[in-house]
Order: C-alpha cells, then structure tokens, then sequence
C-alpha cells in the first residue's frame, strides 16, 4: 500500500536524511453463488523491454497446442542462486568489472589510494547561517544537531541544514580568526540533495565581492577554486538552489574545506541483474590488502535512484546506523559473504541484510564512523557477485495455472504480474520484515504476502484483495500465504470488532476501509479452496465486524461515514483525507456484505445470509439516492466538500452492482473522458483532494475499473487501458514488474521510496485469466464455475485455473463470424458457458450436435439466453467442444 505520514513514510521535515537526486524518466511510447465480479479488490533500458528467452509473439491467427508456449514468458531465475547479467557502469580504478558476472574468471580489482587528510580551518573560525533546522535524533536514534558550525568542524558525518524548506537564498558566513590567503575551497555535501547552484564570495576591502559562482553542481565533493588567490577574513556561501529529493528541498552542507581539492573518482562497479530480484546479497572476496578496506553496497529497483545510497534501507525507518548503504570490512584473506542483519564488528561496520532491487553498486569506501573497523582505502579483490534468492520461486514446474493469448504483449503483463506476486511471496522474517513494529511472533517463520519486494515488507489485508486472487490463479500450492495473513488479522481483531490492517504499528494502524477488504479476501479464499474449516473458524469474526463495528459507523441513512465512532483520523488504502459519506466506503461496504451473504449461505447461516443481503440493498439503494451526481453523470467520491469523482467508488459501484447498466455506462464514460492518461486512468477526475491527484495511477484502484469495463461489454476499452497502464511499466525502467504508483508524466509517484514490485498492483493477471478468458469460480472450491469470454479484439487465448480437483482449461478462437470454445471440466464440479454473441442469429454445436438454431432448443439440453448471450449449463467432467457460428 502507498506511504502515509501516519505509519512513518513519508519526507519528515524534522528529520534531514540522505536522499536522491530526482530525474527524468525517459519514455518509451506511449442460482449458483455468483464470483463478485472482482469488486476490487474485487524509458527503461532495453533489457526492460525484451521478450523472455525463447519466447515469440504468438501467431494472431493459430493457437499453439493448449499448453504449449506459456512457459517461455515465466520471469522467476531457474534457482535460488542468482548471478547479475551485466555491468552497467565502472569508475575510478578497476580491473576486470565484468569478473563480477561469474566465479572462477578474472577478478575483478578495485584500488583507492590513501587520502590525505582534509585541509582544515584554523583554530578560533566561526560559521553563522541564515537558519538551522532544529535538533533531532536522525537517522540513527542518536541526538544531533544541524547547525552552521558542524560544515567547519573536520567531521563529515555531521552537516549543516537550514530552516526554510524550499526557500532561498540559504547563507553560510565562515569567519576567520585572521586574515589568510586563499585559492578556493571545497563544499562537501551528501546525497540528499546536493547544492546545485550557489555563490562564494570572499570579505575584501570591507565589502563582499564575487570569488566564483557555481550553477548545475551535481557532485558531493566540489572543488571551488578562485580566479585569483585572495586575502580575506571571511567567506560566504549563498545557495539559492538545491536537488529536490523525496526528503525535501533543504540546504545541507557537511563540510567546507579552505582548499579547493579535486575529489578522487571512487573505485566503484555496477551491476544489472536484468529484472527486480529480492534476497541477500552475496559476495566472494578473494582476497584485500591488510588496512581492512571497506566496501559499501547500494542497491535500487531503478537506475534513475541509485547513487551513493540505496534507493531504499529499512535501517532509514528504524534508527539504523546503514547511511543508505550496506557495509563491509574486506580480510585480508578473503571472505565468501552474505549481506545479513547486523554489525561486523561491534557497533560499527553495518549491514541491512535482505534486499529488493535490480541494479548493484559495490564501491571500495566506508562511512567516517566506521574507521578503524573499515578503511576507505587500498585494495579489494572480488571473483563474483550474486544473490540467494528468498522469494517464491515460480519455475514453469510449480505453476498450476497459466494463460497464454495471441497478442504478445498481454502474455507478457499477465507473468509479469505473477513474477511481481512471487517477489512478494515470502517467508515472515523478524530480520527483514518492516521495522515499524510489525515483527509478530504469530507470524514469524510463516507464509505471508507481503506488500512489496523492497518495502513494505508486511501483509496488508487490502494488497491481498489484488495479489491472492493472483497466487490462488498460478500457484495454488502457496495459498496458505494468504490464510496465514488473513487467519492472523482476524487473531487480533479488536474487542469492538475492528480488525487490524496488517501487523505493522502493533497490529494497531487505523483505516477504516481494510476490515471490509478482510471480509471480501477470506470469501475470495474459501471460493477459490474451498476451505470449509477456514469459514467455520472465523465466522465469528465476520459476524463481530460486520454486525458491531461497521454498525458504529453508519449514520441515518444508512451509509458509512468516516468520522463516526472516533474514525475522523482514520486512513485507508492510500492514507486519503477523506471524510464523511464517501462512494468508495460505501460500494465496498456493499461487497462485504453480499460477499459475507454467500459465506453464510454456504455454512448454512440462512439468517445471517437474508440479513446481510437485505443490507447490502438498503446500502445500495443509500448510494444511489446520495452519492449520485446527475451533472456529471457518475458516483461523487463525497458527499461534502469539493465535488469530485473518484476511480475507485465508481468502479467499485460497478463491480458490486450498485450501479444498474445505465448508471454503469455513463460512470464508465465519464472516466473515460477525465483519467485517461497515457500511463492508465487517474484515481481522481480532479486535484481538489491534493495537488496531482488527477495524475496519478494506482494500478490497485484501476483493476476494479478494468474489470468493470469487461462486465459491462467494453471489452476494447478495458485491454485498452491495459495496455496504457502496463505497458508503460513493463516498458520503463525496471520493466516486468508492477509498480506501486505512478505520478505525473508517468513518474515514480513517491520519487526512490516507490516500491516498483508490488503485488497489490497486479490486477491486470486475474483480470485476464477471469473476464478476458472469461473463467471463474462460482462457489467455494470450484464446485461451480462459470466460463464467459470477453475477446475485446484478441484472436485467440486459452488457459488452465487450478482447482481443488484439478485443472479446468480453456481455449477460444475468436474468428469474424465463427466462435469456437473447448472446455476441459475436472470431475466433481458442474458449469456454465456464456459465448459473446447474441441469441438469435447464430447456432451453437457441442461435440458436433446442434444445441441452437437460433430458433430452438433441443430438450435434452440447458440451453438459453441470458443477458444477450447464448448460455449452455450443466457441463460436467470431461471436454466439451463448442463452435458458435453466426447466420449468413
């Protein structure tokens, strides 16, 4: 799920930290039980953009053999053990960078000369500054301050850091106890936003005058020197420019030396490890010079983030002493080393240990602080680089569901939305897990989905609303991943019926809409398993959310109104300032309902079942009559406030059926006509709930959307918008995987923190195996299923769900008057096929017999029209072949 101030992710302007330059992407082009219809919920380098090995672009015309051709777009390493696939870049003085990429070739030599030591102001100087941030305890839990004098007093750990986000000029006033001639001088910052543009001038004469100007600067180390050596008692500095990072546009200065010294290119190489991969780092040193020479890993999903840093550490949320890098100090003899947790040597010399990222930087450095445990100097010996690879591993053996169509692009989003889930399918580890309380006992050691590769690494019940359907659609096996996640939050449920988000803040973080995701992902696991022990357990606390806490927050009409109860500072799945009767809440509110309806159904509950669905009427009649906006023709996001329309409640509105087939049009179309972008659809039609929300996709809220389009017979506009918001991930730097968020322009929205594999955004799988292929489950564990196919333009597709009693398989061919559509039925589940074309002018064979003529039924068949759409029932085990052809 997306940061928020609330759970500690977002830029604290109290708290300067290391950050990253921020920079431009480069673009590459622009009866039975009914399956809700997946309420929500229900320019990079070439590399991104390449197809798998062995794979080609399907034929538009012929299918493959059923069964054949999926495996080559499987993205998972064929191992545990994982090598990069190129080096991207090497600087300073280095030998062999590309013995990096495999042991027992050349190795790779990285060599730093000792530095001499830093010129340093004379005894007696001052430093003043325009303003100075308050003290705090940093990033490392230790107090310190951000005052002018911490830029001259020789310790490059401290720095000075003005007062006035975003405003400048900033000044620096160094005062000298006497006069002293000087050539220049060196600005030392970090990389969390470097000066780039700014003015020294020296005290002459009694008056300032120009000694340099400085515009662009994006180094740490910058080297100053003067037209002319000068004589002067004092030097100023005035920024009145810096990098903006995700921290904030602050002035910081570590130090300022009374020399201009040119900066010593750091011995560093970078590696590519083709696709985001997650785990811990290893390394085999072969051998170092005696000094214990340090080196610092920084890792990032994204070229465009990394630098001297990682584009993220979890040792920035919890006080550790990283710096935004993974350190370690070389033997003499070598080492074979795997990043874990944890110092090398005392308090010093740390390392974070487990890793989300594509891209490496091994440089030969060590932090200040680290000496003498590591040196920044001599000489490092390296025979190769690689990873253990921690994650799910999804090799074409343990997939037990697949899709496979002839438009190649749509393959390729449906395995990179599998490979991202994989990414985040992981064993709970207090070591790894995020630090902001989110360690659980009941959790450790288990199966969980987790939010994101890099971050954060914790289950949100609301990610699994997208990412479970994804796991139980292609690895059926992992699917107590997400009852270990959804049994543990109903564990913890409060005593009021509330229950938890995820672990995080001590299972205590309060939004108000993720116990209704609770509701809708423990239906969607017992549909998909069939896991009657699982309903029966904690049915109770479906009863005590829905019957006591959801009723503590519903006003006189009816409806959900967050504020009620205490709940005004209560977030939701992007952390919202949303208040009162909102459609989101409500259409959800809607789903829970009737999705708890069916589980009590199913457990024979019939009170509990009429009580819910009577309910979910009276909600859904509220919406209508409240949150309806006749001028625009689609759902208010508020009722109060600024008016605006939001994807997720309308979509949602759609998918839960609140919306009737016309208000769904013109929902749909209003939409259409204000979130398209060529990135996907923005969640909001305006930015009156913050700056750029109309700029902003998240593949989350966009999934519903997508599914709603299929439902509603707009087949081309949802690959449409498939292909926007897919395409222009898979087609920008890391590639394959989804992404958190996007911003404006098609931007990483929250800058280096965006986790760029994120399971809550692979939508766009279950999608195509459920409305595009068009199968699904209609009740728990498949017993009944529906297959109802929605080509929107594709030629052909097939594909294979797991069920608890074996595959059922699908396959079409989608020709310009012809329909023809195979079903594999596992034994001991009964379905229905639906094909996508009116009743009347067409004939339907199965095995050859005629089953319509457009005219007629025969009796001894199941056969009818429902919604437009010949529909044939009853299908049992065996395979069952049908052509559709159209008359004339």
């Amino acid at each position: 799920m997306p940061s928020d101030s609330t759970s500690g992710n977002a830029p604290r302007e109290n708290a300067p930290r290391s950050g990253l330059p921020r920079r431009t992407v480069i673009a590459a082009g622009a009866g039975a039980l009914a399956l809700p219809a997946v309420g929500f919920p229900a320019a990079g380098t070439a590399a991104a953009a390449e197809r798998p090995a062995g794979a080609t672009a399907p034929s538009a015309g012929h299918a493959p053999r059923s069964g054949t051709g999926w495996q080559a777009y499987v993205q998972a390493p064929a191992s545990r053990a994982v090598r990069p696939v190129r080096v991207t870049a090497s600087t300073g003085d280095v030998d062999s960078p590309e013995g990096l990429l495999r042991p027992g070739g050349p190795r790779t030599v990285l060599r730093r000369p000792r530095p001499a030591p830093a010129p340093r102001w004379p005894d007696g100087t001052t430093a003043e500054a325009s303003s100075a941030h308050a003290g705090n305890n940093g990033n490392d839990g230790q107090p310190r301050t951000y005052d002018a004098r911490n830029a001259i007093d020789g310790d490059p750990d401290t720095f000075w850091n003005d007062d006035t986000l975003g405003v400048f000029p900033d000044t620096l006033t160094i005062t000298l106890p006497a006069t002293r001639e000087m050539s220049g001088i060196t600005l030392v910052s970090n990389s969390d936003g470097v000066p780039t543009d700014f003015v020294v001038d020296v005290w002459q004469n009694g008056a300032w005058q120009t000694a340099a100007t400085v515009l662009d600067n994006d180094v740490i180390q910058r080297a100053v020197a003067f037209a002319s050596k000068v004589s002067t008692t004092g030097v100023r500095i005035t920024v009145t420019r810096v990098q903006d990072t995700s921290r904030g546009a602050f002035t910081r200065v570590n130090e300022v030396w009374p020399e201009a010294v040119a900066p010593v290119v750091t011995p560093a190489v970078t590696v590519d490890f083709g696709k985001v991969v997650v785990g811990h780092p290893r390394v085999r040193f072969a051998s170092a010079s005696d000094n214990s020479p340090g080196v610092r890993l920084a890792f990032s999903e994204t070229l465009q983030f990394l630098t001297d840093r990682s584009d993220f550490t979890r040792s920035d949320q919890s006080g550790g002493a990283g710096r935004g890098t993974d350190q370690f100090a070389v033997p003499t003899a070598g080492a074979d080393w795997t990043d874990q947790k944890g110092y090398q040597a005392g308090d010093k010399v740390y390392a974070d240990g487990l890793h989300g990222f594509r891209y490496l930087r091994i440089t030969l450095d060590a932090l200040p602080g680290d000496a003498p445990a590591a040196q920044p100097w001599g000489t490092v010996e390296i025979d190769s680089v690689g990873l253990d690879f921690s994650a799910y591993l999804g090799t074409p053996g343990t997939y037990r569901g697949w899709f496979l169509c002839s438009d190649d692009d749509l393959n390729r989003y449906w395995y990179g939305a599998s490979y991202t889930n994989e990414l985040v399918t992981d064993t709970f580890r207090q070591d790894d897990v995020d630090p902001r309380n989110a360690w659980s006992p009941s959790l450790e050691g288990k199966s969980v989905l987790h939010d994101g590769a890099k971050r954060d690494r914790d289950p949100y019940v609301g990610d699994l609303a997208v990412s479970a359907r994804t796991l139980y659609l292609t690895h059926d096996d992992a699917a107590a991943a997400a009852r270990n996640v959804l049994a543990d939050l109903a564990d913890h449920q409060r005593a009021d019926g509330w229950i938890p988000p995820a672990s995080i803040s001590g299972y205590a973080l309060p939004l108000f809409d993720y116990p209704l995701w609770w509701v809708t992902c423990s239906w969607d696991y017992v549909l998909y398993t069939g896991d009657r022990s699982y309903a029966n357990r904690y049915y109770p606390n479906l009863l005590k959310v829905l019957d006591t806490w959801y009723p503590s927050v519903t006003d006189d009409a009816g409806l959900l109104s967050k504020g009620l109860n205490g709940t005004g500072g209560y977030g939701d799945y992007a952390f919202l300032d949303r208040t009162g009767r909102i459609t989101y809440y409500n259409a959800n509110y809607v789903q829970a309902l009737n999705d708890a309806a069916r589980m009590a159904g199913w457990l024979g509950r019939t009170a509990d079942a009429q009580r819910w669905s009577r309910r979910a009427s009276a909600v859904k009649d509220a919406i209508n009559t409240h949150l309806w906006d006749d001028t625009a023709g689609a759902y208010l996001d508020s009722a109060t406030g600024p008016v605006r329309h939001a994807q997720d409640g309308n979509a949602i509105a759609i998918t839960a059926g609140v919306a009737g087939s016309d208000r769904a049009a013109s929902a749909l179309a209003h939409l259409d006509a204000t979130t398209q972008r060529p990135y996907g659809n923005a969640f909001m039609d305006n930015d009156t709930l913050f700056a750029d929300a109309s700029q902003r996709v998240y593949a989350f809220t966009s999934y519903p959307e997508i599914v709603a389009r299929f439902e509603a017979g707009r087949a081309e506009s949802a690959v449409d918008q498939i292909r926007r918001t897919y395409g222009w991930m898979d087609s920008h730097d890391p590639g394959i995987t989804n992404w958190e968020g996007i911003g404006p322009g098609g931007s990483l929205y929250e800058g280096a923190y965006t986790s760029m594999a994120h399971g809550w955004s692979t939508g766009v799988l279950p999608a195509l195996s459920h409305q595009l292929l068009g199968a699904q489950p209609t009740s728990p564990g498949y017993a009944t299923w529906e297959v109802r196919p929605n080509p929107g333009g594709i030629a052909w597709a097939q594909g294979q769900l797991p069920t608890p009693q074996g595959p059922l398989e699908v396959s079409w061919d989608n020709g310009e008057n012809t329909f023809v559509l195979t079903v594999h039925v596992p034994s001991g589940t009964r379905g229905t096929v639906a094909f996508p074309m009116s009743g009347h002018d067409v004939t339907v064979r199965r095995n050859g017999r005629v089953l319509w003529d457009g005219r007629r039924v025969p009796a001894d068949h199941d056969v009818r029209v429902v919604d437009g759409r010949i529909t044939v029932s009853g299908l049992r085990a065996g395979t069952h072949r049908f052509s559709a052809v159209r008359h004339g």
